[in-house]
């Protein structure tokens, strides 16, 4: 699959959501600070999307802002697990169809449920399913689209 495939399946999975977006396209950035200066947004603005594994057979989405990381212990209890850790990127790959650093729940390879973080909120910037794509779309409406469980799972970096 190339990285175009990845675009337009996140792009198709967007507009098959009724997700009002807009597609920004820019080169390499090394950063958090250069992806949002290419996108023309805050680095809070930018939202990661983290696979995180419960177990085997069970991953979850978790939008991460930018500034901020997974708040581990928050996302145990939310989960109410012990447990939880990071897919390797072959494994991430399986599960959502995308390679790390393009991931997005948009089209993934399955619908997994999604955790938001809390303090995600107005204009945001998600990953568009390839590097050097992110789809622009309101925090809210994404939330609403993907079915997503918003809690407060992440801490500043």
């Amino acid at each position: 699959m190339t990285d175009g495939d990845g675009a337009a399946r996140a792009a198709t999975a967007a507009e098959a959501l009724g997700l009002a977006h807009t597609v920004t396209r820019h080169g390499p950035v090394r950063s958090l600070e250069e992806a949002a200066e290419a996108r023309g947004l805050e680095p809070h603005q930018i939202v990661k999307t983290m696979v995180v594994r419960v177990s085997a057979d069970d991953h979850r989405f978790v939008l991460v802002p930018g500034d901020r990381e997974i708040a581990w212990p928050k996302l145990r209890a939310l989960l109410g697990v012990s447990r939880l850790s990071m897919p390797s990127a072959d494994a991430a790959h399986d599960v959502t169809g995308y390679e790390r650093g393009t991931i997005t729940p948009l089209g993934a390879r399955a619908a997994l449920p999604v955790i938001a973080d809390a303090s995600i909120t107005g204009t945001v910037s998600i990953g568009g399913g390839a590097h050097g794509v992110a789809l622009t779309v309101d925090a809210a409406d994404l939330v609403t689209a993907l079915g997503a469980t918003v809690a407060d799972v992440t801490e500043l970096r």
